[in-house]
């Protein structure tokens, strides 16, 4: 009995040792918070407004049939090439050319007429010369040979007149180009105003986006960007803005914006889709973070920074912003550590151990 007694007071001691020791771990250990860190840095801010929109061919031309007829030749294909004054599509038009003919005989005619004329009044000179006519018969010659000059003049007008509608039976390539459009064959009747070819020169593609008019006030001629496109998204192609439309839609409330790529890749097509980001403010060295670490209480925001090992709330002023980071006034210096994905419910003092960041 008497060892027992002994005893009891030892082991009581012990279990509160034992109790104290697991209280202390376990504070402790619930007062350990395990965060991703991230580095506060300076770097470039670019600020670029998004836009989406389509390529388009500056330099395009919608051939229409300038008279009807039917089709004796075809000269190129749908996606051939094709040279400036190049022959597309031949028309034959037997009214065309017999119109042409009429007036070159309508011409011939009034060409024989007027040597008769002159003729005429060579004679009749001679003889007024010799006194044996009148003034007023010379006169009337006269006159009657300036009459059929002007005639002449109406018939060799009437002849260039026939003739270009003679050539309205080839439909020809203004410009050098790819033929997109070539809607006839050999044998069709085609009547006139008829959309027949399109000719479009690839050279001179654009990209046409639409723009929020929220954005427009920044938006200026000159203005580099970033275009990529849907059908090729690894590529980017630096281009620059050359028009900006003055007019915004009712109803999409955006403007229209033209870029000119600085290099053309053969592999591009109009209609194609393309996004872009056009770059209206740089601020180099500006001190960064990711937006992400960013929280907000009272319209104020604040970053838990991590010193020492120790959480603690920072207040911080803003600058400007893209889409991943924002700029840093005032709060935080280069190199301080900040929690990468930060928490509301954290409290200023809670130790800190840093994990790995996971790959975003």
């Amino acid at each position: 009995m008497n060892s027992l007694q002994k005893f009891l007071p030892k082991y009581s001691l012990a279990l509160a040792l034992i109790f104290i020791a697991t209280v202390y771990f376990l504070m402790t250990k619930g007062n350990t918070l395990d965060i991703e860190m991230t580095e506060v840095t300076t770097s470039e801010l670019v600020q670029a407004v998004y836009a989406t929109g389509f390529v388009e061919a500056d330099a395009v031309a919608a051939l229409n049939a300038e008279c009807s007829g039917r089709v004796t030749a075809v000269g190129a294909l749908e996606g051939q090439h094709v040279t400036a004054g190049q022959k597309i599509i031949q028309f034959d038009s037997p009214q065309t050319q017999l119109a042409v003919h009429e007036a070159k005989s309508a011409l011939a005619e009034q060409q024989a007429l007027l040597r008769d004329s002159k003729l005429r009044t060579d004679r009749k000179r001679n003889l007024f010369n010799e006194g044996a006519i009148s003034r007023q018969e010379l006169e009337d010659a006269e006159k009657s040979t300036l009459q059929t000059e002007e005639l002449l003049q109406q018939r060799q007008f009437q002849v260039k007149m026939r003739e270009e509608d003679l050539k309205k039976l080839a439909v020809t390539a203004p410009f050098s180009g790819i033929l997109t459009l070539q809607s006839v064959k050999k044998g069709d009747y085609v009547t006139l105003n008829t959309l027949v070819a399109r000719v479009v020169d690839p050279s001179r593609f654009m990209i046409s986006v639409e723009v929020d008019e929220l954005d427009i006030p920044k938006m200026r001629k000159g203005q580099k960007a970033t275009v990529a496109f849907d059908a090729y998204p690894e590529q980017r192609l630096s281009a620059v803005v050359t028009r900006i439309v003055p007019q915004t839609d009712r109803i999409t409330k955006s403007s229209r914006i033209y870029l000119t790529l600085g290099h053309l890749p053969g592999n591009i097509q109009t209609g194609m889709t393309a996004t872009a980001n056009i770059i209206y403010n740089v601020r180099p060295n500006a001190l960064l973070v990711r937006k992400h670490s960013l929280l907000e209480e009272n319209h104020q925001s604040y970053v838990w920074k991590i010193d020492h090992g120790i959480l603690k709330k920072q207040l911080l002023q803003l600058g400007k912003n893209d889409v991943t980071f924002v700029e840093v006034l005032q709060g935080l210096k280069k190199g301080e550590k900040i929690a990468l994905s930060p928490d509301k419910s954290w409290h200023e003092g809670v130790d800190v151990h840093i994990i790995p960041t996971k790959k975003e």
